[in-house]
């Protein structure tokens, strides 16, 4: 599609504005216009009073529009009254043109409780929120209550966070195979898996030094967390070597959630999570995505049902503290009946957190190569299977806690975590929030700098792909240099 803008608009927010009502949507370069084509036309002038803003929506013949008219309030600064109007302006445009209304309203961003919790933090009550999430932003009442809700939780956690608190991302990008949605192409070939020795070599150089460099700058480590990929593709004696080099740098039984991704049964055993216990992991993972094993199979999930129970009793027999578990609303071949039943299986279950993400493809996805028009604006039986499993999580005790959403997701929906109270994924909260600074190790880390003093923040990665980060060895200054910066921000920031 093509999207053309006047004035002082950033392009890259009206493309995701756009991408509320063309989901997949795929944008040219050109604004040469071409038949069949939708265009969208975005303008905005600014008065003494406030913004006002103009969009235009055009297919073929059909075109619709949408204008408002915002004023400057105290609370707000220009650039949030400008983003305001022309959100709106384009929402207006989209609803005229499909006749459908977004559950999202004009939130397009990964984080729909920040916006909560800065009017919770300003002194407004919690129905004051819900109002003006449905009012401003135009949320449906059933989301303005549940991101008012999770800011509310996140609110309470993070208010008794220590001043300086940080937490340490450890990155094992390998998987025993490639799901059909997933992006991560080459992470689960045979040649790469024959890499994780001397990856492991190179990580645990990382990790003294991280963990070092943390000390240097007077930062507490309160949460670990080893996700992947699947860190359990490792095998029983490349696990403890991992664990055991982390405990060496921290005391992990001190730590407030020490968290092992253990996403893929069929990588679970009795002897990796006697490992994980003996080096103080409190939290994992265990991923069955769907309980139905046909639909398993068509987004190559190479594992059953069966071998989730079984994963599952592991778990729970193994003593670790809290138990995890992913579930995908709209997957492929899935149906409103089919996530009842799995939802229902799992709270028979009784873990103490739940994950219920809506089902999101990546455009390197395999999936989208055999299944091209997967995305779509309603939904189908989506919207009804993540209302399913909120009323179910909460008539079992459980909250929501926790929240981020993502482009090109069935129905333009969510991903939401579900815990029994003090069981929150800690973790969680303090990356998707920018509580505080997160350190990463290993392929694919991203360390995440924030100051809260100077309100700043940096971001400071590693190699994305398991060959380019061993080839740091052959440039150990590149390595300095991601340390050395690191050190370099405390210094200018606190």
């Amino acid at each position: 599609m093509i999207v053309k803008t006047e004035g002082n608009i950033n392009k890259y927010y009206v493309q995701s504005l756009c991408m509320l009502f063309f989901p997949g949507a795929k944008f040219a370069e050109s604004e040469e216009e071409t038949k069949g084509v939708p265009v969208v036309s975005v303008s905005f002038r600014e008065s003494d009073e406030g913004v006002e803003a103009f969009a235009s929506i055009k297919q073929d013949a059909k075109m619709k529009t949408g204008s408002r008219f915002e004023k400057y309030k105290k609370e707000y600064t220009k650039n949030r009254t400008a983003k305001i109007a022309v959100g709106i302006a384009v929402f207006e445009a989209g609803k005229r043109f499909f006749g459908t209304v977004p559950p999202w309203g004009i939130l397009t961003g990964v984080r729909p409780a920040k916006i909560a919790a800065e009017m919770l933090d300003a002194g407004m009550s919690i129905s004051s929120v819900k109002k003006t999430m449905e009012k401003e932003y135009f949320l449906n009442p059933k989301k303005s209550t549940l991101v008012t809700e999770i800011a509310a939780v996140e609110k309470k956690i993070i208010d008794s966070t220590e001043e300086n608190a940080c937490s340490v991302y450890i990155s094992i990008p390998f998987c025993p195979s490639r799901c059909a949605y997933c992006s991560f192409v080459s992470y689960a070939t045979p040649r790469l898996l024959s890499l994780i020795p001397d990856y492991l070599e190179r990580l645990k150089k990382d990790i003294d030094r991280m963990f070092g460099t943390i000390n240097k700058v007077g930062k507490k480590v309160v949460t670990v967390y080893i996700g992947g990929g699947t860190p359990t593709t490792l095998n029983e004696k490349q696990l403890e070597e991992l664990l055991a080099k982390v405990a060496e740098n921290v005391d992990v039984f001190s730590l407030k959630e020490f968290t092992l991704e253990a996403g893929r049964p069929d990588t679970i055993t009795k002897e990796k999570l006697d490992v994980a216990v003996k080096y103080g992991v409190t939290r994992v993972s265990i991923n069955p995505q769907t309980l139905n094993d046909s639909v398993l199979k068509q987004i190559v999930r190479k594992h059953t049902s069966e071998d989730f129970f079984r994963a599952y009793n592991i778990a729970r027999e193994s003593g670790i503290k809290y138990i995890n578990t992913d579930l995908i609303a709209g997957l492929p071949g899935d149906t409103f009946a089919g996530f009842t039943k799995t939802v229902d299986s799992i709270l028979e279950l009784s873990p103490d957190n739940v994950t219920v993400h809506t089902f999101c493809v990546k455009k390197a996805a395999d999936i989208l190569r055999y299944n091209s028009d997967i995305y779509s604006r309603a939904g189908g039986d989506t919207p009804k299977s993540v209302s399913y499993a909120f009323v179910k999580t909460k008539n079992a005790g459980y909250m929501p806690y926790y929240i981020y959403r993502q482009k090109n997701t069935v129905g333009n929906l969510e991903n939401v975590g579900y815990a029994k109270p003090g069981s929150e994924g800690l973790y969680n909260i303090y990356m998707m929030e920018d509580v505080h600074s997160v350190f990463a190790c290993g392929a694919g880390g991203v360390t995440k700098l924030i100051s809260q003093k100077n309100k700043t923040m940096e971001r400071i990665a590693f190699p994305k792909y398991p060959y380019e980060y061993l080839d740091m060895n052959k440039e150990p200054e590149k390595i300095d240099g991601i340390f050395n910066r690191i050190i370099d921000f405390y210094k200018e920031n606190e």
